[in-house]
């Protein structure tokens, strides 16, 4: 195991910024320790598990968990929204097993989004070692073996909302007598179930409450819920659980003192490009030419990988599953790619993670490096090991990573390895964001914004959590949303926390939903109130589609097969990847990736070793792959149409229109580029035959009169490159004023719309039926735009870079792009669009 971290936080970020002739860091927040507000046991709690919580080393509780605990214990529903490391879990532990000691026959659900997290809850059951609780995980990792005698013993069941979706509610007379007995259900990082897939889960847990109704349990289970610091937790939590919720929100835990950085990779020195393609010249493209970001369907951690098991985080994966190297922006090498505009070019942040990850465990520092996606992962773990076993040989070996994809055995001992100093770096995936206990680390360097403000500080308080000093480094993507929190950080430490958005009345999610239901037992007119708004629509469109059939006492599901709904709405099974030569599994990636992960000739990598797929089958779910060590990756492209179906509600603003509606996304992977890891040189582009993929979602759109952008300043012919940078820019400050990240929507720009007839931006949620973000969009227009506006006009490069206006999931290559006239554009629409 590791000693002590050789240096205080501020001595090592003195240290680490002197790698650089020009001082990388733009900000540093000091954000002071805080000591905790202890309070008296509650009376109700039993003296046997008072010992058991003094033999783990908890005295005295802090007062905020007594709180959560009194009013659960009341039974009043309740979240906990306090920070990281604040003790949520002895605020649902408490008055769940008490109640446990107290009845012998209660039971009581645990639900985690992860199976790291759930894993982690079970040691810490167990380790209180309460005689007749039997704590038992439940998921897609439990043998079968032992998945009977957990229904028929276990009394505190922890497992995931796939599972519960997947497994017990449609086993549900298996588990009757559990249900019946139920007496809490714990809701764990809720703030996870936003979105489409927090919806569907707010509908498994109607589906559960009813199904404990339907055993007998009528006053119904209490829920405890436990959350990270967010926006309104009580009307979140409300929204997910049917029920009204009362919120404790004061953190009354000690903190330890965190000196956070904010890092801005350094701009890379003008070198002269001598192989590769030049940019394409600007022309005047047909309309629709400009094709902009797309949707990408795929989740971090492991969902679904493994459908039963852990659901989809916050954050999204690129197109090509990596968010770095694309057109003007590093390799992951650090060496900037062929026929950009070098001056233009910063250092790309996964190797500067890379460098940081390798600077603090080679002094002896426990770091763990978030990267945004799976293969970004293994390429700053895959760098570091390298730089370290250069300086000293083996002691790359103490570097690993973590993510989706990775087999249970890899993952646990991947943990172990970790908890126990075995390994004093991991570069991980948002995997590893939520809850787990990682008692002893000392610093946390997070490539890219998360997404929220919530998601940054949770990862940020993966470190100190043993009451130590810590440091914590956002390392700035070439991206508008990060380098303008770089250069803003009142926007990151002067802003509140973001509010979860889910709209379970989404008639996307409601319809199947109540097929599920329907499946598990015949609905009632009853019924429908408990699902809420929408739902008597939604189950007549079900029997005029034929999946439901009415009958005086209610309505019956009528096919033999259970309906197949993805709580995620990804699309498609999960894929295992397999080596061809040996037939051994190396891991899964979810459906909706596999187009751009999987394809034929794509290279996958897998804790540090690289693959090439030498064929993909949709049909089988199986990708067949050989051991490659290619001096190239490869980036999947794909071209993307829109139409309008529909209009809910639009501003009329002169010159202006402003829209919310619904409409139809066409996408498909046509290609993919090989490019040289080195030098970021395109080799060649070769096509793919892969089907095409549709879309129903919610968007925002404006639309500006052709004279108006004359008035501006912008020529006819740079009309399309002017939509298209400030679409680009659009999109990824969008996080900025809603709950949601650059990888869960998409956008497309046009110099004319067949729909709107008129130069057209659209900014799209890329999921089936929309996840509010759009709406969240429409309701922040001005203060959305004037933010990025400002971005793009704050950015000192002169004609656009990854900073401002390029993408790094461009479908048209990020060409054509004109920064100055996507000023003009924004300003006609802030001129005129009210506030």
């Amino acid at each position: 195991m590791a000693g002590p971290p050789a240096a205080s936080p501020g001595e090592l970020l003195r240290r680490l910024r002197q790698r650089h002739p020009a001082d990388p860091v733009t900000h540093v927040e000091r954000v002071p320790p805080r000591a905790g507000v202890p309070a008296p046991w509650p009376s109700w709690a039993p003296e046997e598990l008072r010992a058991a919580y003094a033999r783990r080393g908890v005295a005295t509780p802090w007062r905020h968990q007594v709180e959560a605990a009194g009013l659960a214990h009341d039974r009043r529903h309740v979240v906990v929204a306090t920070g990281t490391a604040s003790g949520k879990s002895l605020a649902y532990q408490l008055p769940a097993l008490a109640t446990l000691l107290a009845d012998p026959r209660a039971t009581v659900l645990y639900l985690a989004p992860t199976k790291a997290l759930a894993a982690d809850q079970l040691r810490a059951v167990a380790a209180l070692e309460i005689e007749g609780v039997r704590p038992a995980c439940y998921d897609g990792d439990t043998p079968r073996a032992e998945r009977e005698w957990i229904r028929r013993h276990s009394r505190f069941v922890l497992t995931n909302p796939d599972m519960l979706h997947h497994g017990i509610l449609p086993g549900h007379a298996q588990w009757s007598g559990f249900l019946r007995r139920l007496a809490y259900v714990v809701v764990d990082e809720c703030h996870v179930y936003r979105g489409v897939f927090g919806s569907h889960v707010a509908h498994v847990l109607r589906r559960l409450r009813r199904q404990c109704a339907r055993y007998g349990r009528t006053a119904g289970p209490t829920f405890v819920l436990a959350s990270a610091t967010s926006g309104d937790p009580a009307a979140a939590a409300g929204r997910l659980t049917g029920l009204p919720v009362a919120a404790i929100t004061e953190d009354t835990s000690p903190r330890a003192g965190v000196t956070f950085a904010l890092w801005e990779p350094p701009l890379l020195p003008p070198e002269p490009s001598t192989s590769g393609p030049t940019p394409a010249p600007r022309q005047k493209p047909s309309a629709g030419m400009a094709k902009g970001d797309r949707r990408v369907t795929s989740g971090q951690p492991e969902p679904r990988a493994e459908p039963s098991a852990d659901p989809a985080q916050a954050n999204r994966q690129p197109t090509s599953g990596q968010p770095e190297p694309f057109p003007g922006v590093p390799s992951p090498s650090g060496e900037p790619a062929a026929g950009s505009d070098l001056t233009q070019v910063r250092r790309s942040a996964l190797r500067e993670t890379a460098d940081l990850l390798a600077d603090t465990v080679a002094a002896g520092v426990r770091t763990l490096a978030f990267v945004r996606s799976r293969r970004g992962a293994e390429v700053v773990a895959t760098s570091a090991r390298r730089s370290l076993d250069e300086a000293v040989p083996g002691l790359g070996d103490r570097v690993a990573a973590y993510r989706g994809g990775y087999l249970r055995e890899e993952r646990r001992e991947l943990e172990r390895a970790l908890l126990h100093g075995d390994l004093l770096g991991l570069a991980s995936t948002n995997a590893l964001e939520l809850g787990v206990d990682l008692i002893g680390l000392d610093a946390v360097v997070i490539c890219g914004y998360p997404g929220t403000r919530a998601s940054l500080w949770q990862q940020a308080g993966r470190a100190g959590r043993s009451g130590q000093e810590a440091l914590a480094v956002l390392v700035a993507r070439d991206d508008p949303l990060d380098t303008y929190l770089v250069h803003h950080p009142e926007a990151v430490f002067g802003a509140p926390v973001e509010a979860t958005v889910l709209d379970p009345a989404n008639a996307y999610v409601l319809g199947p939903q109540l097929a599920c239901a329907a499946a598990e037992a015949p609905l009632t007119p009853a019924d429908l109130e408990l699902f809420g708004d929408g739902a008597k629509e939604a189950v007549e469109a079900l029997v005029e589609a034929g999946a439901l059939r009415q009958r005086p006492t209610g309505w019956y599901w009528r096919h033999r097969e259970r309906p197949a709904v993805d709580l995620r709405g990804e699309g498609g099974a999960p894929v295992c990847v397999v080596e061809a030569a040996t037939g051994r599994l190396l891991g899964t990636v979810d459906g909706g990736s596999s187009h751009f992960l999987l394809h034929a000739g794509a290279v996958y990598l897998h804790q540090g070793v690289s693959y090439v797929v030498d064929s993909l089958d949709l049909d089988d779910g199986c990708a067949l792959v050989r051991p490659e060590e290619p001096d190239w990756s490869t980036h999947a492209r794909d071209v993307t149409s829109l139409s309008v179906v529909s209009v809910r509600s639009y501003v009329d603003a002169g010159p202006v229109g402003f829209f919310l509606g619904e409409v139809d996304v066409t996408s498909q992977v046509v290609s993919y580029q090989r490019r040289r890891i080195a030098t970021g040189e395109v080799i060649d582009t070769r096509p793919l035959d892969l089907p095409a993929r549709e879309l129903r979602t919610v968007a925002v759109w404006f639309t500006l009169s052709p004279e108006s952008l004359v008035a501006a300043g912008v020529d006819p012919v740079d009309v399309p490159g002017a939509l298209h940078a400030a679409e680009h820019a659009a999109i990824g400050l969008l996080p900025l004023v809603a709950t949601c990240d650059r990888w869960d929507i998409g956008g497309l720009s046009t110099a004319v719309h067949p729909d709107t007839e008129a130069p057209t931006v659209f900014v799209y949620d890329g999921h089936p039926g929309g996840a509010g973000f759009a709406e969240r969009a429409y309701g922040m227009a001005a203060s959305w735009l004037r933010a990025t506006r400002d971005a793009i006009a704050e950015c000192g490069c002169e004609t656009g870079c990854p900073s401002c206006v390029q993408s790094p999931k461009c479908g048209n290559g990020n060409n054509p792009l004109s920064k100055p006239d996507a000023i003009r554009v924004l300003d006609v629409v802030l001129t005129n669009l009210p506030e």
